[in-house]
């Protein structure tokens, strides 16, 4: 049940970090790892990784498994390129339109995906999530279906069920005082950090549930949400929602694992404070894997290693991501959708009108080995 992993040796990770202008003017931005690829070949495997709710790169449970993903075979490790794919507003990542991110809105992962599959066409791309990130990675891969880029899930610590597992973690001292106070207080330090420019239009619906947002005292994750996620966690005409739990209701997973057209790995943790209701029939999908683990707390699963505490997950991911890109032989039988360039040198897709992407100035060398401040770390 530990919050804050800092009892534990996490392993150095340096990035190289690429920003993307989205079609609606917002940006995300990407950390590329190892830092030097130049041994790597084009159809080296990729793993697309999103964060937990506030985090980032830097996360120790995000480079708990990368670190070992990214190291070369020579070294024990996979020799995989990865790719992190960081809300917007976190990590040092800028807000530039009115819209944060949520539990649900997959257009993000969706454009990021655009990015890295046309930078690397031949290369198999492995997707692996982590809490809230997980929801995004398992409701893009259901929405995909058959046309997914992603030809493979890992998901851990997934929520599921949001509006039931928003029930049960207020239902205990811990769920509702440390770990609910604690995502409701890091949102709205992320508020707090980008307030000028999230009220930039003053008309706009997110401007106008800033003043608001910012005036709560010490919120727990439901009282966030209902009061600003619900408002600004995607684009019209989806968002905004009358409530929290109308947009827990619609930002679920547990509902459309079924849908889902590609091998997937789920586990999570049977005393994990957050998530206290997990669909362990996977939908009946037969291509989905559910694990329960007697414990492990929320994104814990800590044991001890050689001369340091290590997570016991990280063995049974590299497993996992090591048999989907490489092991297993994948359907081809229905093709992603083209990917074009149009005249304003957007990056597109067919049939995705309103979706595109456009590499931007900044970015460069991030090291992905710090936090930031005023945020707690392991959500």
């Amino acid at each position: 049940m530990f919050l804050v992993p800092f009892l534990f040796a996490a392993r150095s990770f340096v990035n190289e970090r690429t920003y993307l202008r989205l079609a609606d003017g917002g940006t995300i931005g990407l950390d590329f790892a190892p830092l030097d690829d130049s041994k790597l070949k084009d159809d080296t495997p990729i793993i697309v990784v999103k964060h937990g709710l506030t985090g980032g790169s830097y996360e120790p449970y995000v480079r708990a498994i990368l670190h070992r993903a990214c190291a070369p075979v020579e070294k024990g490790g996979l020799g995989y390129r990865a790719v992190v794919c960081n809300f917007r507003g976190c990590a040092g990542v800028p807000i530039t339109s009115p819209q944060l991110y949520s539990a649900g809105h997959t257009d993000d992962l969706r454009q990021a995906v655009y990015y890295i599959s046309h930078k690397y066409p031949k290369a198999p791309l492995i997707g692996l999530g982590f809490s809230l990130g997980a929801n995004v990675l398992t409701r893009y891969l259901a929405e995909e279906g058959t046309y997914s880029r992603i030809i493979s899930g890992c998901a851990l610590a997934c929520p599921w069920n949001l509006e039931d597992n928003n029930r049960g973690l207020l239902s205990t001292f811990v769920g509702k005082y440390v770990y609910s106070k604690g995502m409701g207080g890091n949102l709205q330090s992320l508020l707090k950090r980008h307030e000028k420019e999230l009220q930039t239009v003053p008309d706009h619906r997110v401007a106008k549930a800033m003043p608001p947002a910012l005036a709560l005292r010490n919120p727990t994750l439901e009282k966030f949400d209902d009061t600003f996620t619900r408002v600004a966690g995607g684009s019209a005409p989806t968002f905004p929602f009358a409530t929290a739990h109308d947009y827990y209701r619609w930002g679920s997973s547990h509902y459309v694992v079924q849908d889902i057209r590609v091998p997937f790995l789920s586990i999570n943790a049977a005393d994990d404070p957050v998530v206290r209701h997990v669909p362990m029939d996977g939908g009946g999908n037969g291509l989905i894997v559910m694990e329960l683990t007697p414990s492990g707390g929320h994104l814990g699963w800590f044991q001890a290693g050689d001369g340091f505490v290590d997570r016991w997950t990280t063995k049974p991911v590299l497993e996992w991501l090591k048999l989907t890109a490489q092991d297993i032989v994948h359907s081809t039988s229905t093709p992603a959708r083209r990917l074009f360039v149009d005249e304003e040198g957007w990056l597109r897709e067919e049939g995705a009108p309103l979706l595109g992407i456009k590499e931007i100035e900044g970015g460069g060398v991030f090291n992905g080995n710090g936090g930031e401040q005023g945020m707690l770390q392991g959500l």
